[in-house]
C-alpha cells in the first residue's frame, strides 16, 4: 500500500487479523465455543489451542484450530465469500492431522483414534449472505454423486449485526465484535478516510464499553489490522463489481453476435469467414449497425458490402 498523508502504512503479512487477535484467549474462545454449541463449559484450560503458528500450506493460514471435548474445531474468519473453503479446510486438517499422528502407527493393526473435526466459517462482509449456509466439498466435484466418497462441510455463519441474534446475544464480545465492524463501515462511508473512521470507531467503542479493554490495550494493532482488513475488502468489493460489469458486457455482444446470425441465416447460408467475422467482433457500435443492417438486407452479399 502506498502510504500518503491519510493513509497509514500496513504491513500486509500480519500475523494475526482482528477476529483471531481478539479470540486467540482462551476465555474468549471458551465463549464464543458454548454460543455456537449451546454448551456451558467454564474452564477455558481444557480447551487446547492447535492452530499451526508456523506452518503455512498453500500460503494459507487457519485462524483458529482448538481441541475441546474431542472436537478438533477450525474456526476462520472471513469479510469476503469463497465457496472454496471446503478446499481450503481439506488442505489443512490434513496438515493438521499429520502433525497429531505418529507415521508409522498407521500401518498397526489397530485403529488410530482422531478427534472429531468440525469447519466454521465467521462471515461479516458487505456482500448480503444467509444467515447460515453449509458449504461443501462435493460442489466443486466434476462429477456430482448422491453419496461422494470423501466430503466435508464447512458451516458458514453470518455474524454482520442483525444477523444470527442469538449467537451474537449468547457470546457477548462477538456481539461487540460485530458493534465495532459496523461502526467502522458506517464512519468509513461518511468520512472517505479510513484511517479516520476507524480511529473514530475504535474511540467510540471504548467510550462506550465495546470491546474496551482489548481495544485499550490494543489499540494501535487494532487500528492497523482494521484499515488493512477494510481496503482489503473495498478491492475485493471493486474487483467483483468489475468482473460483474464485464460478464454483463460480454452476454450484451454475445446476444447481439447471435441476433445478426439468427437474421442472416433466414436469409441464406453464411459464409465461415463472415461468421467468423461477426463472432470476433466486440465493438457494440459496430454490432449495433450490423444488427440493422442484417435486419434490412435481402441477401448475404448486400449485408456484406455494407458491412
Amino acid at each position: 500500500m502506498t502510504e500518503t498523508k491519510n493513509e497509514i502504512r500496513v504491513a500486509r503479512n500480519h500475523k494475526d487479523r482482528l477476529f483471531r487477535m481478539i479470540f486467540r484467549e482462551k476465555k474468549e474462545l471458551l465463549s464464543l465455543y458454548n454460543a455456537v454449541n449451546g454448551t456451558f463449559y467454564t474452564n477455558a484450560e481444557d480447551l487446547e489451542i492447535v492452530t499451526l503458528e508456523n506452518a503455512i500450506y498453500m500460503n494459507m493460514k487457519n485462524d483458529l484450530a482448538f481441541i475441546m471435548d474431542s472436537y478438533l474445531n477450525l474456526y476462520e474468519h472471513q469479510s469476503t465469500y469463497s465457496p472454496n473453503m471446503p478446499l481450503r479446510d481439506l488442505f489443512y486438517i490434513a496438515k493438521e492431522l499429520q502433525g497429531q499422528v505418529n507415521h508409522r502407527d498407521l500401518y498397526r493393526n489397530t485403529l488410530i483414534k482422531i478427534p472429531t473435526p468440525r469447519f466454521l466459517v465467521f462471515y461479516n462482509g458487505s456482500e448480503e449472505q444467509a444467515e447460515k449456509k453449509y458449504l461443501r466439498l462435493s460442489d466443486a466435484f466434476q462429477k456430482s454423486m448422491d453419496d461422494p466418497d470423501l466430503e466435508l462441510v464447512v458451516t458458514m455463519l453470518n455474524i454482520n449485526l442483525g444477523k444470527n441474534r442469538k449467537l451474537l446475544n449468547q457470546c457477548k464480545t462477538l456481539k461487540e465484535y460485530a458493534i465495532y465492524v459496523e461502526k467502522v463501515r458506517t464512519y468509513a462511508k461518511s468520512l472517505k478516510n479510513v484511517e479516520e473512521a476507524v480511529d473514530r470507531a475504535v474511540t467510540e467503542c471504548i467510550n462506550e464499553g465495546i470491546l474496551r479493554e482489548f481495544l485499550l490495550q490494543n489499540r494501535k494493532e487494532a487500528v492497523e489490522m482494521s484499515i488493512f482488513e477494510y481496503d482489503e475488502e473495498a478491492v475485493f468489493e471493486i474487483v467483483r463489481k468489475d468482473e460483474y460489469e464485464k460478464g454483463h458486457q460480454e452476454g450484451i455482444i454475445e446476444g447481439k453476435v447471435e441476433s445478426i446470425l439468427e437474421l442472416l441465416e433466414d436469409i441464406s447460408t453464411i459464409p465461415d469467414k463472415v461468421r467468423e467475422r461477426i463472432h470476433n467482433e466486440k465493438d457494440i457500435k459496430v454490432l449495433n449497425s450490423w444488427l440493422k443492417l442484417a435486419a434490412k438486407a435481402e441477401s448475404i452479399d448486400e449485408f456484406v458490402s455494407k458491412m
